[in-house]
C-alpha cells in the first residue's frame, strides 16, 4: 500500500484543521489560565498563552480516527485507538501542569499511566534485540520488556520536553525527527507496518498547522500539553520500529532524536557535577548557551534545526552502512557531539576535557618542533 493522492489530500486537510484550531486554542488557554508568565527561568518577556499542544492533539485525533481510519484495514482501529487514549492521558496531564504547574512526580504518574496503556494494549514493546554477526536475537520476557519500554518512553518524552525553551524549537525538531522516522518506516519496514508511517505523517501534518503560530516570534507556546505529547508520540512511534530489533534499529531513533537526547544527557551530567537535584531547572541548556554566546533567538533555533537535520542524515546512513561503517559513524558522531558541547559550554567553561587534550597535544607538538629546530641549529654550530 502506498501513499495515494487521497492520503496526501487528507494530510493537507489535517494541516488546515490545525491551522484553524490554533487561534481558538489560544483563546481557550487564556480563559483557563494556561499562560506562561515571565520569570528568571523563561525566555519570554510577556505573558504567553500555552497549551498549544491541544490543537495538535485534536487535529491528530480527527485525522487518524475520522479521515485515515475508514480507508485502511479494519485492524487500524485496534492500532490507533490505544495510542489516542494514551495520548489523551498525556494531554490532560500536560494541560493540568500548564494551568497549575504540578510537581515532577505528578507528571510522571500521568506518563506512567499512558505508557502502561501502550504496553498492554499495543504491540509497542521493547522486547527483542540483536547485533548482526555479534549477538543473536534475544527475546526479553515481560518482566524485562516492561521496564525497558517504560524507560524508553519516559526518556524520550522528557528529552523533548526539556528542549522546549525557544519559539518553535521543540515543534521544529519534532517535525524533523518524525519525518525521518516516517521515511525510514516507509522504506525499511514491511508493508504490513504501513500504519506507522501513515500515522507519523498525520502527526507531522498536525504540527505543521500549529507551527506558524509557534515559530519566532511565537503567539502561542506548546506548553507541557504539547511538549509531553510530542515526546510521548515520538517515543511510541519510534518504538514500533523496534519489533525484532537489530542494534541499528535501536540506534536509529536515538540518532534522530540526537539533539534532545544529547541535551538531556549532558543536563544530567552537569547537575551531577554541580551536586544539584536532577529535576532542578537551570539556564545551561543548549539553547540557553547559544543565546549567551550572542546568537539571536531565531539564529539559535535555526542552528539547532541544522544539528537535528545532521543527526537525521546520520540515522539514514546507519540503515545503509555495513558493520565497520556503523562503528565509524558512531565514533565520529560521539567525538563531534563532545567537541560541540565543549565549544558551546553546556557543561561549563572549565569542563572541556577533549579540547584540553587537543590543546595539550597541539602545544606538545609545537614544543617538539621548536626543540628540534633548536637542536638542529645547535648541531650545525
Amino acid at each position: 500500500m502506498g501513499f495515494t493522492l487521497s492520503y496526501i489530500i487528507k494530510l493537507f486537510i489535517t494541516v488546515f484543521i490545525s491551522l484553524i484550531l490554533t487561534p481558538f486554542v489560544k483563546i481557550f488557554a487564556v480563559k483557563i489560565g494556561a499562560v506562561d508568565q515571565p520569570n528568571k527561568r523563561r525566555i519570554n518577556t510577556k505573558a504567553m498563552p500555552s497549551a498549544g499542544g491541544l490543537a495538535i492533539y485534536i487535529s491528530f485525533f480527527i485525522s487518524t480516527l475520522f479521515m485515515i481510519r475508514p480507508t485502511l484495514n479494519p485492524e487500524y482501529t485496534g492500532y490507533i485507538v490505544p495510542i489516542l487514549i494514551a495520548s489523551g492521558i498525556i494531554v490532560i496531564t500536560g494541560l493540568i501542569d500548564d494551568v497549575k504547574e504540578i510537581k515532577p512526580w505528578q507528571k510522571s504518574v500521568g506518563i506512567l499511566l499512558a505508557s502502561l496503556v501502550i504496553f498492554f494494549f499495543t504491540k509497542s514493546h521493547f522486547d527483542t534485540l540483536s547485533i548482526p554477526g555479534i549477538l543473536p536475537m534475544i527475546k526479553f520476557d515481560t518482566w524485562l520488556s516492561l521496564p525497558l519500554t517504560l524507560l524508553w518512553i519516559f526518556a524520550l518524552t522528557n528529552a523533548v520536553n526539556l528542549i522546549d525553551g525557544l519559539d518553535g524549537l521543540a515543534s521544529g525538531v519534532s517535525i524533523i525527527a518524525l519525518t525521518t522516522i516516517g521515511i525510514i518506516g516507509y522504506f525499511f519496514l514491511n508493508v504490513e507496518n504501513v500504519f506507522i508511517p501513515i500515522t507519523i505523517f498525520a502527526l507531522v501534518a498536525a504540527i505543521l498547522g500549529f507551527f506558524p503560530y509557534n515559530y519566532h516570534p511565537a503567539t502561542i507556546y506548546l506548553g507541557d500539553t504539547g511538549a509531553l505529547l510530542l515526546g510521548f508520540l515520538i517515543s511510541v512511534l519510534s518504538l514500533q520500529g523496534l519489533k525484532n530489533a537489530t542494534f541499528v534499529a535501536v540506534l536509529t531513533p536515538m540518532f534522530i532524536l540526537g539533539v534532545p537526547i544529547t541535551d538531556t544527557v549532558f543536563a544530567i551530567i552537569r547537575r551531577k557535577l554541580n551536586n544539584q537535584p536532577m529535576t532542578s531547572p537551570d539556564k545551561m541548556h543548549l539553547h540557553h548557551r547559544l543565546l549567551s554566546l550572542g546568537f539571536s533567538h531565531r539564529a539559535a533555533v535555526l542552528t539547532i534545526y541544522g544539528l537535528a537535520t545532521v543527526f537525521s542524515f546520520i540515522a539514514l546512513l546507519l540503515n545503509y552502512a555495513g558493520h565497520l561503517g556503523t562503528i565509524l559513524l558512531i565514533i565520529a558522531s560521539l567525538l563531534g557531539i563532545e567537541l560541540f558541547i565543549e565549544l558551546v559550554g553546556v557543561l561549563g567553561e572549565n569542563r572541556q576535557p577533549l579540547l584540553n587534550t587537543l590543546k595539550f597535544v597541539g602545544n606538545r607538538g609545537y614544543r617538539l618542533q621548536v626543540l628540534e629546530k633548536f637542536n638542529n641549529r645547535k648541531h650545525k654550530e
